[in-house]
């Protein structure tokens, strides 16, 4: 029998009652054939006997008689089907772990293929074929194999869950939009679905775009680590160059040092040695005129005594040794030895400072202020690089941005990461407030410049007093008075530096700062003083040529 004839044959051997191969096959008086067990059960569930078929009612219980040929062919149907479901069995796989095994199957189970929602069964290909060919199961809904086809069932009125409730945002089933969601709103599961996985599309394009700004975030992190690594051998390099040289400079001063003192040592031994020399040669001198004397004062020859007494007193030393003393001079040898060092070690500070500048300066924007936060007060050029304290307020829009009554303007240009660096000329200038500033700073009223208030600044008074306003107030000793100021931010660092250009000198560091929001260049020219303060402070142009 081919599978053709097979299937198409199937749907005769199929009791309508319990849609499977006729057992033990009886007919009704009207014809029609079923499982001799399902036709009694149906009768005694029931008050009327009636053919399920054909719908005849039989007044009294009919007698079942056994078809004896349509049972031996249901019986030879039954054999070939088994024979070919152990055949198609055999060429299909068994279920691995993680797939969806048939329910089915009995022995070795075997890979379902498709799950039915209303039997609530898992099919392999084989026990798949009744609900593809025969017409009550045609109509049960099959899905792609999946487990624990319970929980697709309504919990409470065991129905399978069809529909979804809007109003609760949960699935339900038929009974329960007309009995527990009467006034709620619904839609067919697969409406609901098609929605759902626009909106996951949606989704997942969001997530590859968070996933792609994180890849892209690792890379700039990635490249981050590289400069790092690249900054830091430089750096070492650079470290290694500059204690070698200081190494090499204390050696050569040590040697110095020593040979200095060796040689002061040697000098003072043998001006000693002369010395004991010259007072031997004077004692052997004086022991011979010692014993001269002796002898002529035990002379009784009057004239030869008074004759060589004279020549006695001519011949003694004359040198007067009182003042003749050796001072070894040892004093400031090592101070000078030191300042040679000190002055080889300001050198190389000067070098690493200049260093420093030029690598700094690469970071320069170009800065502009922002007449919208700048005081009445404040006079700012027509290109936004210049400002200065006039003598007359003028009459602008007392916006949120605009300080009052401290006379200060902050940049344009503001900084959330990475790093800046701009330049500020404050020449003839006896009063300034240079830094940076945080975006929520509050403008009105009065300013106390502290870290903690969002300032990060230095400032000068009175010509020559410079202090960095941090917490407390440091006061700083410079050199000299700078006559352009650059400051530079480290936003990632939490740096904060300000340097002396002219001298390639840093001034002041605030460190460990932690930035959370934008930052922004802070001016503040100060009061003209009856001219003595009426320098602009100005915003300039930087030369990477330190």
């Amino acid at each position: 029998m081919s599978a053709a004839s097979c299937l198409r044959s199937e749907d005769q051997f199929l009791c309508s009652i319990c849609l499977d191969v006729f057992t033990d096959p009886v007919s009704t008086p009207c014809g029609h054939n079923f499982c001799k067990n399902c036709i009694n059960e149906h009768w005694n569930s029931n008050d009327q006997y009636l053919c399920p078929m054909c719908k005849k009612v039989f007044y009294t219980r009919p007698e079942l008689h056994i078809n004896t040929l349509f049972s031996e062919v249901v019986s030879q149907f039954r054999q070939e089907a088994q024979q070919k479901a152990s055949s198609s069995s055999s060429e299909q796989q068994a279920a691995k772990p993680g797939e969806v095994p048939c329910d089915v199957c009995t022995g070795t189970k075997l890979k379902a293929l498709k799950s039915c929602l209303v039997c609530l069964t898992s099919y392999c290909e084989t026990h798949l074929e009744p609900h593809l060919t025969a017409l009550g199961l045609k109509r049960h809904q099959l899905m792609d194999p999946v487990e624990n086809l319970e929980d697709r069932m309504c919990m409470k009125h065991d129905k399978p869950l069809e529909l979804f409730c809007k109003t609760d945002q949960t699935c339900v089933c038929m009974l329960c939009s007309v009995l527990d969601h009467k006034t709620h709103e619904f839609v067919p599961l697969k409406e609901e679905y098609e929605g759902k996985k626009a909106e996951l599309g949606k989704t997942e394009a969001e997530i590859q775009e968070m996933i792609q700004t994180r890849q892209l975030k690792i890379e700039e992190i990635k490249h981050s680590v590289d400069l790092s690594k690249e900054a830091a051998d430089r750096e070492k390099a650079e470290g290694v160059q500059v204690f070698t040289a200081l190494k090499e400079s204390v050696e050569r001063g040590k040697k110095t040092l020593i040979n200095s003192i060796n040689k002061k040592k040697k000098k003072t031994e043998k001006q000693a040695e002369d010395f004991i020399k010259e007072l031997e040669q004077e004692i052997s001198e004086l022991k011979k005129r010692s014993s001269e004397v002796e002898k002529l004062s035990h002379s009784e020859d009057h004239l030869h005594l008074l004759q060589n007494v004279p020549f006695l007193k001519a011949a003694q030393p004359t040198k007067d040794w009182t003042e003749v003393s050796v001072r070894p001079s040892y004093e400031g040898t090592v101070v000078k030895a030191v300042a040679q060092l000190e002055e080889t070690l300001s050198k190389q500070m000067k070098k690493l400072l200049e260093a420093k500048l030029k690598r700094v300066q690469h970071y320069a924007v170009d800065v502009t202020l922002d007449p919208n936060t700048a005081h009445p007060n404040l006079i700012l050029s027509d290109d936004g690089k210049q400002v200065y304290c006039g003598d007359v307020t003028k009459k602008l829009p007392d916006n949120p941005e605009r300080f009052s009554p401290s006379a200060c303007v902050l940049g344009k240009q503001s900084l959330s990461s990475c790093r800046f660096y701009f330049e500020v000329q404050v020449k003839e200038k006896t009063d300034w407030d240079l830094g940076v500033a945080r975006e929520s700073i509050n403008r009105k009223g009065n300013i106390t410049l502290r870290p903690q208030n969002g300032y990060w600044t230095i400032w000068l008074r009175n010509q020559n007093e410079y202090k960095a306003l941090a917490s407390p107030s440091l006061r700083l000793s410079l050199k000299s008075c700078p006559q352009k100021v650059g400051v530079f931010v480290d936003y990632e660092e939490g740096l904060v530096s300000f340097y002396d250009v002219d001298a390639a000198a840093l001034i002041y560091s605030f460190t460990g700062c932690s930035f959370t929001e934008k930052l922004y260049p802070y001016f503040n020219p100060c009061p003209n003083d009856v001219g003595k303060n009426s320098a602009p402070l100005i915003i300039c142009p930087v030369n990477q040529t330190v």
